[in-house]
């Protein structure tokens, strides 16, 4: 028969107070980002509600055509405390995209808070006029994406297009330039459109397109690291949201 290991009590309790810490700190972030929100979305406390008090009583409608909408009535306000969740973190992301929109190193600072598995290096070329042009590598293939006034950025994504084409040949590669004029990808849809793109590689080929690339120079156009409105800790706000 095996013996069970003890368990060290004290690293049991050390472990439940970091877990207890970790928790209130999450809350913590909640709490100040929606009251960050709320001064100046004035929306956002109806919209949660009217979402809340939606999905209750659409669970609780449900409930009544079977004749357990008493059963149900637990379950609804749970989906409606979710759904009102989900509310207030997309009305924090609009609301910080809107703040960063045409400030220099905005895209940097959008591709940084990128979901998923894409591999970032930030301006790659740039100018003294603060344009830039990052690389992204991911299951398309590479993506250059530049910032700053269109007739300069134009030229440095064709610049390092062709150089990146030097060394993948014909691995697919685009260019999007984040901006509101025709042709350009807002900064809010820069996360949609990345999504869009076919899968044209492997993660094998990304790690081999990544090694060829680092042998590139990056040339620093003295970039900051991207706008920070108040409140913009994008990352830590939605990973919050989505434990809580």
């Amino acid at each position: 028969m095996a013996v069970k290991p003890k368990v060290d009590k004290s690293a049991r309790k050390q472990a439940k107070a970091a877990k207890r810490a970790e928790g209130r700190q999450r809350y913590k972030q909640i709490w100040q980002a929606f009251k960050m929100q709320r001064k100046e979305d004035k929306a956002l406390i109806p919209w949660m509600l009217g979402v809340f008090l939606l999905s209750v009583v659409v669970v609780f409608g449900i409930g009544l055509i079977f004749g357990i909408q008493w059963l149900l009535l637990p379950l609804g306000i749970a989906i409606g405390i979710l759904a009102a969740f989900s509310v207030f973190g997309r009305r924090v992301q609009r609301s910080v995209y809107n703040k960063a929109d045409g400030q220099p190193g905005a895209a940097g600072w959008a591709l940084d808070n990128l979901r998923g598995q894409w591999r970032i290096t930030q301006a790659v070329a740039g100018t003294t006029q603060l344009d830039a042009v990052h690389r992204v590598i991911g299951r398309p293939g590479v993506i250059l994406v530049g910032e700053g006034a269109s007739h300069r950025v134009k030229g440095l994504l064709a610049q390092e297009k062709k150089r990146t084409a030097r060394l993948i040949g014909k691995m697919p590669i685009y260019d999007i330039t984040i901006g509101n004029e025709d042709g350009q990808v807002p900064l809010k849809m820069l996360q949609r459109h990345l999504a869009k793109l076919p899968r044209n590689i492997t993660p094998a080929q990304m790690d081999t397109v990544e090694s060829r690339l680092a042998a590139l120079t990056a040339r620093s156009a003295a970039m900051p690291k991207g706008p920070m409105p108040q409140g913009a800790k994008m990352r830590s706000v939605q990973r919050a949201t989505r434990r809580r």
